[in-house]
């Protein structure tokens, strides 16, 4: 018997090597690399003939009738927006997220809600057995809903079962990590093992059209654990963000070959499980009876939906000599030095002797440009102790050289402002006011830092 070749592969990023090392060279992580069996592939030296043998593939026009698939509505609305308006049959998810974030609730409630609504859903979970799951939705008071369930973590037997008579609606599999195939050796939870336990998941999506939902694990750095492939095999990519210190969950599409990729779904989680959050401004922003220094709102877009975020900075005046410290939360640290050096070398402001601390309320993450100025305006509040309007919404990039830009969907964040009660806004030059909001517009930082020292 010819004795098998071993390879060493990163469970991180899924390179291979021949030899064991402490470090992988590809993405630098450390103690990653587990012994694997090779795959037993015969080499011919002889020539190849690629023009025979094959059967021939029926080639279509680009522009050939198609229709558009038809979705299943979960009746679960910040879902549905974030997936694109409802599952595809015969697509493949992958959830991702933080361990007890509420990925398994909230494939619970969707499970749960398309049974009711008549779609057979089978449930098979790897981690847990079918009591505790059953437990969980008696909490959720989910106990009525006619969802089949399952643990196992046969690849195997799990197709076996659910390919028996009609396929069912919806498959869920909690999770991809826990899963074996006994085609590949190796244990579960290995980059063979997870690649191959997909590849065969997703066939099956095809061929028999039922919806396939994955939840994968994340790393410690939020990556979704495994090899790569696995996020180009599925259709579609979701993140379920949140921390559990905070009551808010955000869903976020990272790919989407179905839909768009800029919707998010916001969740609050509570005793009875994941409620929808129809305004999530309500969650960002803070509610206060008197004007505070140090705090500006800004209107964020996530897709199509605005969300009121409220930006707070303190500045803290230090004795001669001591170290000032800067510290951002939910806002590039970066980019926050940037702003600070904008304002000291083309407004004359000084924070060289301060200590400078930025939040987002609520754990919100901020990655829009267009928060330049709401930062900027609540620095300079913090600083000069004058509060910037309750009622005013800012918004616009800064440029190095301390021009104010435009921001893109500006009339959209601005409709949605003056709708959630807001009469003032604060934008770059060019912007269009809608009905029933003031607008100030500004065309250099200065202009900006004149307009908060007068108030």
């Amino acid at each position: 018997m010819a004795k098998l070749k071993m390879r060493y592969v990163c469970q991180a990023c899924g390179s291979e090597s021949n030899r064991w090392q402490g470090q992988c060279t590809d993405c630098s992580e450390w103690n990653t690399l587990v012994q694997e069996a090779a795959a037993n592939v015969t080499v011919f030296a002889a020539k190849h003939n690629l023009q025979g043998g094959g059967r021939p593939i029926a080639l279509v026009g680009l522009d050939a009738a198609v229709a558009l698939p038809e979705r299943m509505r979960t009746g679960i609305e910040e879902f549905d927006r974030a997936v694109g308006g409802g599952i595809v049959p015969g697509s493949a998810m992958l959830l991702g997220g933080d361990p007890g974030i509420g990925k398994s609730t909230l494939l619970l409630q969707i499970a749960a809600s398309l049974a009711s609504a008549g779609k057979e859903i089978v449930y098979v979970s790897g981690e847990e057995a079918a009591d505790q799951v059953r437990l969980r939705a008696i909490r959720l008071g989910l106990g009525g809903a006619p969802v089949r369930l399952a643990a196992a973590t046969s690849v195997r037997d799990i197709l076996t079962t659910v390919g028996q008579g009609a396929p069912p609606a919806l498959l869920i599999i909690d999770s991809i990590q826990t899963m074996h195939s006994d085609l590949i050796e190796g244990a579960p939870g290995t980059v063979s093992q997870v690649r191959a336990s997909a590849q065969e998941l997703v066939r099956f999506a095809k061929e028999r059209g039922t919806a396939v939902v994955l939840v994968g694990h994340v790393t410690k750095d939020g990556t979704i654990a495994g090899p790569r492939v696995l996020e180009h095999m599925v259709d579609t990519v979701l993140g379920f963000e949140g921390e559990r210190s905070h009551q808010y969950r955000i869903l976020r599409a990272a790919k989407n070959r179905f839909g768009g990729t800029d919707e998010i779904g916001v969740f609050a989680m509570e005793g009875a499980g994941l409620a929808e959050v129809p305004n999530p401004s309500a969650l960002f922003l803070t509610q206060r009876g008197e004007p505070v220094s140090g705090t500006s709102v800004f209107p964020a877009l996530e897709g199509t939906r605005p969300v009121l975020v409220e930006i707070q900075a303190l500045v803290v005046r230090l004795a001669s000599g001591a170290t000032p410290r800067r510290s951002a939360v939910g806002w590039d640290s970066g980019r926050l030095a940037m702003i600070l050096a904008v304002l000291e070398a083309r407004c004359g402001l000084s924070f060289a002797t301060a200590e400078v601390y930025l939040n987002v309320a609520g754990g919100y993450k901020l990655i829009d440009p267009a928060a330049d100025l709401a930062v900027a305006a609540a620095l300079v509040s913090a600083l000069s102790e004058r509060p910037v309007p309750q009622d005013a919404v800012v918004m616009g990039e800064i440029a190095l050289s301390g021009e104010v830009r435009p921001v893109g969907h500006a009339a959209l964040r601005l409709k949605e402002s003056a709708k959630l009660g807001f009469e003032r806004g604060w934008a770059p030059k060019g912007t269009e006011a809608p009905k029933g909001l003031v607008l100030s517009s500004f065309g250099k930082l200065r202009d900006l830092v004149d307009q908060v020292l007068a108030q």
